[in-house]
């Protein structure tokens, strides 16, 4: 304990440098604008600025970048809150709730609770990197494709379990995410699949097609469809203050999902999408109120931010104890890291301990300048709200199409867009649930790969996902997480009829 105090003590000492303060504002900076606009994200952001760090020092270049990666992920609820456009997978369930709450004119107090919930998990996971990085690195090693493919499915069941209406439209939208994510070609065998012969479709689908899709231009159709424009004006953000009733509702979901948001990020393949995702399901099982989750439940916003900024601390214990990059972003970070001549791995820790706590304290100091950088600015955000409505729906537009066509400069993909707008719209008329379909885009590759691989380290044999005791429980809790609410439904059918039958 003493140790892990004196190295973090010794990593302050290099934040607090200067020019570091300096690298580390302007990375939560950068990916606090980049996280707003849907279409960006963290990956292409990172990427850019590898040229960049090339010619700086290790410690600095890292905490440059990682300060765009974390920032991306808590400026992503800003567009998810107020227009339902998800800048980053990883905020795509805070709109679940976030953007009811802006409907109900009460934006402010979603981008506060946002900010505050997005602090704290950020605050635990570097709590956690400083204590047990070493410890859990060794437990992340001994997740195999078999306890991979477990907790996939484990993270899918318990979104498709929380289906509103029906159990039976949760999974019929968890198997339509499914056989997108599949679309193209199989890296493994060369095989097409489901590309019905274009050229487009070898790449597979873009998971942002599919999200600004479902999410953002569904709701412009689903405006269009109802005339939007009788609606009244949202002139009224609402109180940006959070009453004591309000902060004791919300300081249990923070505190849960931050500790599970930072355990799923040190899972590598996990990441902050899965879990938010896992986040948002935990809350609204324990909740009382679950049946108002999706209405405009401050518990919702609450507890995927806190999981998802607290996911991307987690996700710096493989990338740095391990090497093993965990997502998309952190595999640009280590490319950048060996770029720099640094090779992350069990070693690192003895061998470039500036680099090691040098970061984890930069990510601290980032996480007051995002608290500080956002509440302020709410007011003014929040103001986009007050547009025209025509004015508002033309920009949620824009920004669709730009963040799409921007990803391969392909008309193709912006049809994909459209027909995806269409099938959300769809999906929303007639109650089908959008986060099964999302979740299982999401970790349709991540399931198969490890499946595959699994069988093949086993020669076949599907005993491999039993056999191993943490295999072996996930799956048993994903069965349990699926079948749970009908076995619910069934007690009070009964419990229903007794009474009946007495009266």
């Amino acid at each position: 304990m003493m140790d892990a105090f004196n190295s973090l003590v010794y990593g302050f000492g290099i934040a607090l440098d200067p020019m570091n303060i300096m690298y580390v504002f302007v990375g939560v900076f950068a990916g606090t604008i980049i996280g707003m606009l849907p279409g960006l994200g963290p990956i292409s952001a990172l990427a850019l600025m590898i040229p960049i760090t090339f010619s700086m020092d290790p410690a600095s270049g890292l905490i440059l970048m990682s300060g765009v990666y974390y920032g991306a992920i808590f400026g992503g609820s800003t567009s998810s809150i107020l227009l339902n456009a998800p800048g980053v997978a990883g905020t795509v369930a805070t709109s679940f709730d976030g953007y009811p709450m802006a409907k109900k004119g009460m934006a402010g107090k979603a981008l506060a609770i946002a900010a505050y919930a997005s602090f704290i998990g950020g605050t635990v996971s570097v709590i956690g990197l400083m204590l047990i990085a070493p410890l859990l690195s060794k437990v992340a090693v001994s997740f195999g494709p078999a306890e991979y493919f477990a907790l996939m499915l484990l993270g899918l069941t318990a979104v498709v379990s929380l289906s509103d209406k029906s159990l039976v439209k949760g999974l019929i939208a968890a198997v339509i995410g499914m056989m997108i994510s599949i679309v193209g070609i199989d890296l493994q065998s060369g095989t097409e699949r489901y590309t019905f012969g274009s050229l487009e479709l070898l790449d597979g689908i873009d998971f942002l097609v599919v999200a600004l899709g479902v999410f953002a231009l569904a709701e412009v159709f689903y405006m269009l469809l109802k005339g939007g424009s009788k609606e009244q004006p949202r002139n009224n953000i609402g109180s940006l203050k959070l009453s004591t009733d309000e902060v004791k509702e919300i300081a249990g979901p923070v505190g849960r999902s931050s500790v599970l948001g930072f355990f799923i990020g040190v899972l590598p393949g996990a990441g902050a999408t899965v879990a938010s995702f896992l986040g948002y399901s935990l809350e609204k099982r324990l909740a009382k109120d679950g049946d108002t989750f999706g209405k405009g439940n401050i518990k919702g916003v609450a507890g995927p931010e806190a999981a998802n900024n607290a996911a991307c601390g987690g996700s710096f214990v493989p990338l740095l104890t391990l090497g093993v990059p965990g997502s998309g972003s952190t595999a640009v970070l280590l490319g950048a890291l060996l770029v720099m001549g640094v090779t992350p791995g069990p070693m690192m820790l003895e061998q470039r301990p500036d680099v090691f706590w040098g970061v984890i304290a930069s990510m601290y100091v980032g996480n007051i300048f995002l608290l500080v950088l956002n509440l302020p600015l709410i007011p003014y955000i929040a103001r986009i709200l007050d547009m025209p409505k025509p004015l508002l729906l033309a920009m949620i537009l824009i920004f669709c199409m730009i963040g799409v066509y921007g990803l391969s400069f392909n008309v193709f993909d912006l049809l994909l867009l459209l027909a995806f707008g269409l099938i959300g719209l769809g999906m929303k008329l007639f109650g089908f649930p959008t986060a099964p379909l999302i979740l299982a885009l999401i970790l349709g590759a991540i399931m198969e790969e490890s499946m595959r691989r699994a069988l093949q380290i086993s020669g076949g044999d599907w005993m491999t996902f039993v056999d191993k005791p943490i295999s072996m429980w996930l799956l048993v809790l994903a069965a349990l997480s699926l079948f749970a609410p009908l076995l619910k439904k069934a007690v009070r059918r009964l419990m229903a009829s007794g009474k009946t039958t007495l009266a």
